[in-house]
């Protein structure tokens, strides 16, 4: 009788977790194509990809493109195109499926910290219902796959295969280089934690030192060399090439190091003087402090139509968290975080990683306050977000406070109006034509607009 029971709670688990994934896939695929044309960004990265594609690096009229970016999350387009054709629905496959598995790893990761199915289903449904995470899974930009390969490499490192997240983590600051921050941030804690460990475990002074030695060793090439390898790597094409950026520089500018390698070194010093001089005034740039309350989502698309049954329709792309979530999941931030301060003796491990990876990807950008940013850059520790909120609903719920019946239902409450929010906001999730009193309804606030 028990097996059987617990054979049926299984199956209830997985049919929920399909319904979720199911649920997650509709909406990325269904009208993906929708607008058919690039909208933002994609007119750089769509036209990467076709360059990759055709000449193995970026081209622009028959010679040498600048390009600040690297190539990973161009290629990752690219195949998309290779696939499905060079259209609005073969340019944005690819991060459509990366941000509907990303869901799935939102569930393993979730599953790990918080040892419950229930709570790892929460986390997998709110990401799902989440308009940020939607719009960019439905738009050929690079922050998906960041945000893609970052969790994944995350994931591996809760399961302490440290090979595998040095690959992914490679592959992450072969998309963007804000990567390196988390490769940072988890690397020191690894570092520190694992020497830690075997301070407690080793009573020998000099097997100590050996550890030390060993464990210092083993994670500088595991996620500090490979992840440099996988980038280098990456840029296979520029280095077969004789077309790309700066390529023959080191053979103008004859030096100690071999031409190519000086070539390429200088192509580098040249992104890095962008990236660090990037100023320039955006009618949608907003400043990382910003971000938690979506004060200022990127308009990716707008349109008025043509042809419409009423006098006036409007069409948008709004890159927004979806509004109740992500003020939810700023308070629970918070809250989270004093929570762990005040429990020294106590501080689980799911807490404490989660407050990293959130911290990993978004504080780092306070150190460029005058860099032009934008709210999606969020995207890439959004699902840490989604379940410091999680974390602290379970917290709330495993309390001794209230009665446990009223907290379920509480907790579900909230779930249905985050949904609710979900659906209400869809039409700018989605590019849908709607009236323009209906697309005015959505802009609750002047700084949406």
């Amino acid at each position: 009788m028990t097996k059987a029971l617990e054979g049926f709670r299984y199956l209830l688990i997985r049919r929920w977790l399909l319904l979720i994934l199911a649920f997650s896939a509709i909406v990325r695929f269904v009208n993906l194509g929708r607008p058919n044309e690039l909208v933002f960004d994609e007119i750089y990265y769509v036209d990467g990809a076709r360059d990759f594609l055709k000449y193995g690096v970026e081209i622009e009229k028959g010679s040498a493109e600048f390009i600040v970016h690297p190539p990973v999350g161009k290629w990752v387009i690219a195949s998309g195109i290779k696939l499905f054709g060079d259209n609005s629905f073969g340019w944005r496959f690819s991060t459509a499926l990366l941000g509907t598995i990303s869901i799935l790893f939102v569930y393993l990761i979730a599953k790990h910290l918080f040892n419950s199915e229930r709570w790892a289903l929460l986390s997998a449904a709110l990401v799902s219902l989440d308009g940020l995470h939607l719009v960019m899974s439905r738009t050929s930009l690079l922050d998906m796959t960041l945000m893609f390969f970052v969790l994944v490499g995350l994931y591996a490192l809760l399961k302490e295969n440290f090979w595998a997240a040095g690959f992914l983590f490679g592959l992450a600051l072969a998309t963007k280089w804000s990567a390196i921050y988390y490769i940072a941030f988890f690397g020191i804690y690894y570092l520190i934690r694992n020497i830690y460990r075997a301070r407690i475990n080793e009573e020998n002074e000099e097997d100590k030192g050996r550890n030390y030695l060993k464990i210092t060793t083993s994670l500088s090439v595991q996620l500090g060399i490979l992840p440099v390898l996988i980038y280098v790597v990456s840029w296979f094409g520029w280095f077969k090439s004789t077309l790309g950026w700066s390529r023959n520089w080191g053979a103008e500018n004859p030096g100690l190091l071999p031409d190519v390698i000086s070539s390429f070194w200088h192509y580098h010093s040249e992104m890095i003087y962008f990236h660090t001089h990037l100023t320039e005034n955006h009618n949608y740039e907003a400043k990382a402090w910003s971000w938690l309350v979506m004060y200022r989502p990127t308009s990716f698309f707008y349109e008025t139509p043509k042809g419409c049954d009423v006098p006036s329709c409007a069409q948008e792309v709004l890159a927004l968290g979806t509004p109740l979530l992500w003020w939810s999941a700023a308070i629970a931030l918070l809250l989270l975080f004093i929570f762990w301060l005040k429990n020294r003796q106590n501080r689980q491990k799911s807490t404490g990683f989660i407050l990293l990876a959130v911290g990993a990807g978004y504080l780092p950008w306070f150190v460029y306050p005058q860099r032009t940013t934008f709210t999606f850059y969020s995207i890439v520790f959004e699902p840490w977000l989604i379940m410091a909120l999680v974390a602290t609903l379970r917290i709330y719920y495993m309390s001794s406070l209230g009665n446990q019946k009223f907290k379920f239902y509480s907790i579900i409450f909230v779930t249905a109006l985050i949904a609710a929010n979900f659906v209400y906001h869809f039409p700018i999730f989605v590019g849908q034509i709607t009236t323009y009193d209906e697309w005015n309804s959505l802009m609750w606030f002047k700084k949406w607009i």
